[in-house]
């Protein structure tokens, strides 16, 4: 019968933790609209807006093709993780006796081995669901494109719920994305556990600390901040 370790039981609990609370933090919470994922929401609906003025509109096709692209490649690659994962518990034999090897690593029953493995596959199966679904409201973006209105029309009451619908679409789009990456970050952090509680409650905090530092304190987030002066 499967059964947790203290150590075990809290470590993993942190994990959860430190993953629900940061997706609220960031998503939900004041503080989380001043990300730089939330930033780049008003430059989704700046887009939309210049896009209805051009009358030709290959760049934003080409635009929203880089973006399923990129959306495809975490999709096929959450697959790739998937079978991986699942391959690993075949092995599970050998893999235990070469992690027996490893420093800091503690020992690991057959049973608590399958359910580390399988932990990490549905993290992977989220990852994989967040990605589809996002790949999936790219292609209705790049539909609505195709149907936006002629530059004559911009500013009628249809261009205008135009830019509002199309704006929403793509952010609910980069919202899921978002959150699939996410994923694949804390999967990282997941890892760890296989090296025992302590060493995984150290890559959960490590990767919490990456992610917000990120958000709210890179360089690419602090050049949102910088003011251009007019020389002239």
């Amino acid at each position: 019968m499967l059964s947790f370790s203290l150590p075990d039981a809290l470590a993993l609990a942190l994990f959860l933790l430190a993953w629900l609370g940061y997706s609220i933090a960031i998503e939900k919470t004041a503080r989380g609209k001043k990300s730089l994922n939330a930033l780049m929401h008003t430059y989704r609906e700046q887009w939309i807006d210049q896009m209805i003025g051009r009358e030709v509109r290959i760049v934003d096709s080409q635009v929203t093709a880089a973006l399923q692209n990129g959306t495809a490649f975490f999709a096929s690659t959450s697959l790739i993780a998937i079978g991986g994962a699942l391959s690993m518990l075949r092995a599970g034999d050998q893999i235990l006796q070469v992690m027996g090897l490893l420093p800091f690593s503690v020992a690991n029953t057959p049973e608590m081995w399958e359910a580390k493995i399988i932990g990490l596959a549905v993290i992977m199966v989220y990852a994989f669901f967040k990605f589809a679904w996002s790949y999936r409201l790219f292609n209705y973006l790049a539909i609505m494109i195709g149907a936006a209105p002629p530059p004559a029309d911009r500013h009628t009451a249809a261009a205008r719920s135009f830019i509002y619908r199309a704006a929403r679409l793509c952010e609910e789009a980069g919202l899921h994305f978002n959150r699939g990456q996410r994923a694949f970050f804390f999967a990282l952090g997941y890892l760890g556990w296989f090296l025992g509680p302590l060493v995984f409650a150290f890559t959960t905090i490590a990767v919490l600390i990456v992610m917000w530092r990120r958000q709210f304190a890179s360089a690419s987030r602090r050049a949102f901040d910088t003011e251009i002066v007019d020389a002239s």
